[in-house]
């Protein structure tokens, strides 16, 4: 008893420590961000006056709403296009027995051990080639990437579904396209969950394709618009860190919405 005891004590020690070490860069961020440019005194210190002005310069100086609309147009039809795409084809893949599908299965998952910025500049060459060096340019790469990682988790979690529903609805009538969108998507919500903010994060904090692709200043999303602001404003910490906390918002609003599917998900996966 004692030694488990000991064991629920090392536990929790544990976890106030991880905790600890994740909140407190947040900390800094939210203390500084509510601090009056140029006070002084010990950077962890808690603001002698709660000063909101920071937000308001951050809004108009780092063009926000430009940079919100430009990550929400390319993140939304990225995850659009992401999820029709890898749901139909990890459809297809895991209820066909052909040759041709586990090929197809196995050039997939080949696809995910491959680092992005090998591929990178020939992808970029190709896409200078036919015009795209813009904000649609970097939707279709997102896609493309992305595509990897979704048939493969789809075509895993589409094998945890009876076969027997499928038989059922096709004996009512149901053709392949409306068993798929009728039956078989919704019962893929949870999948579909995980993959929309896994790529959500990646997407609206991606730095390195916008700055690679995007010459346009009007095209230009958060974090470029940041990277700017940050070169421009870089001694004065107060803005920068209100700017942090503005591109972060969104982020944190998506996956407050969605954490809950994703318990969802793995609840009825150990149950199973």
């Amino acid at each position: 008893m004692k030694s488990n005891r000991y064991a629920n004590w090392a536990i929790q020690l544990l976890v106030w420590l991880g905790a600890a070490l994740m909140l407190f860069p947040l900390y800094l961020t939210v203390t500084v961000a509510l601090k009056k440019s140029g006070e002084g005194g010990n950077i962890m210190t808690f603001p002698k006056e709660i000063y909101f002005g920071n937000f308001k310069q951050a809004i108009e100086l780092g063009r926000y709403f430009e940079g919100l609309l430009n990550s929400t147009f390319i993140t939304v039809i990225s995850l659009f296009l992401i999820i029709l795409f890898g749901a139909s084809t990890a459809y297809g893949i895991s209820r066909s027995r052909s040759k041709s599908s586990r090929f197809l299965y196995y050039f997939f998952i080949s696809g995910m051990f491959v680092p992005f910025q090998v591929l990178m500049l020939p992808l970029l060459k190709q896409i200078s080639a036919v015009g795209l060096l813009n904000k649609y340019g970097v939707i279709l790469l997102y896609t493309t990437y992305s595509l990897f990682q979704s048939v493969f988790l789809y075509t895993g979690y589409l094998k945890s579904i009876p076969k027997e529903l499928e038989e059922a609805a096709q004996v009512d009538g149901y053709g392949p396209f409306r068993l798929f969108w009728k039956i078989i998507f919704p019962l893929l919500k949870p999948m579909t969950a995980t993959l929309i903010i896994l790529n959500t994060i990646w997407i609206w904090n991606d730095f390195l394709l916008p700055l690679v692709m995007l010459s346009d200043p009007g095209e230009y999303t958060l974090p470029l618009l940041q990277y700017v602001f940050q070169t421009q404003y870089s001694t004065d910490f107060s803005l920068a860190f209100a700017s942090y906390l503005l591109v972060m918002l969104p982020i944190l609003l998506v996956y407050s919405g969605l954490q809950k599917y994703i318990i969802n998900g793995i609840v009825s996966g150990a149950v199973k």
